[in-house]
């Protein structure tokens, strides 16, 4: 039988794989904080729908005391709340703690986050807004109302009108502009806030390279018109054709000038 023993003639050093490792120790327990209680309280209202976009909380005062927790705690709470969007704190006589209505920007945000810390990638976040962008234009084929396709026209005109005054950094807010608008005429609010939040990262690459002197997109007035015939032909075959081969070739560009270079700033 083999013995871990060793002879006692024996001048072998021990390492520390003759030791079995031990675990990391676990975490104590912490109690749950008054503060995230308080959240989760509210949260739960928002849910049953006791609460709705527009509905003013009670007093500090009052709240605290149906909580029966003290107001350093709920100031605590309503700040926590505020900065997820969840509520909007005003001042003055008529103010006070509000529901907010869904902040799709929230959802930029975090996208824009997890891009800048390198837990997705240039290209992960292109191929996402790829096939986003592909259901997109076709439930927009589908379901656009003459309105939609009436704001996407408008936005074309105002893109044309900006590449002809020069004025390229216009252009590019047209572009922020149709793309909104896209996601709008599928009538779709997840979808849309799925393409503008992709979307969004990318345009700031876009305006940074526009501001720095980088040529525009050479053709596209003429591609935005070709895209909304196919549109209002609710051709969702050529629809999706046209607007994937515009947006490769953006991609392509972007990742040719923007290798090593970090998200720019707002």
């Amino acid at each position: 039988m083999y013995s871990s023993r060793r002879s006692p003639g024996s001048h072998a050093t021990l390492s520390s794989s003759d030791f079995p490792q031990q675990p990391a120790p676990f975490e104590p327990i912490q109690t749950r904080r008054t503060f995230e209680e308080i959240c989760e309280r509210i949260r739960a209202r928002i849910s049953a729908g006791q609460l709705k976009p527009g509905d003013k909380l009670p007093a500090e005062r009052e709240l605290a005391q149906q909580l029966g927790v003290g107001r350093n705690a709920l100031r605590e709470a309503l700040r926590s709340l505020e900065i997820a969007g969840i509520v909007e704190l005003r001042k003055g006589v008529k103010g006070g703690a509000f529901i907010r209505a869904g902040d799709p920007a929230r959802m930029d945000a975090v996208v824009q986050d997890m891009f800048s810390l390198g837990s997705i990638t240039l290209a992960e976040l292109s191929e996402t807004r790829m096939h986003v962008q592909d259901l997109v234009v076709r439930l927009a084929c589908e379901r656009a109302t003459e309105e939609d396709l009436q704001a996407l026209e408008a936005i074309i005109d105002r893109t044309e009108a900006a590449t002809k005054s020069g004025q390229f950094l216009v252009r590019v807010e047209c572009s922020r502009d149709f793309y909104r608008a896209l996601g709008a005429a599928t009538h779709n609010a997840l979808f849309a806030m799925m393409m503008q939040s992709v979307t969004e990262v990318l345009m700031r690459f876009v305006y940074a390279r526009v501001a720095s002197g980088g040529k525009p997109h050479p053709r596209l007035v003429e591609t935005r018109r070709r895209f909304l015939a196919a549109l209002r032909a609710r051709d969702a075959d050529l629809a999706t054709r046209l607007m994937r081969t515009h947006l490769e070739a953006i991609h392509k560009m972007l990742a040719l000038s923007l290798r090593g270079k970090s998200l720019p700033a707002k």
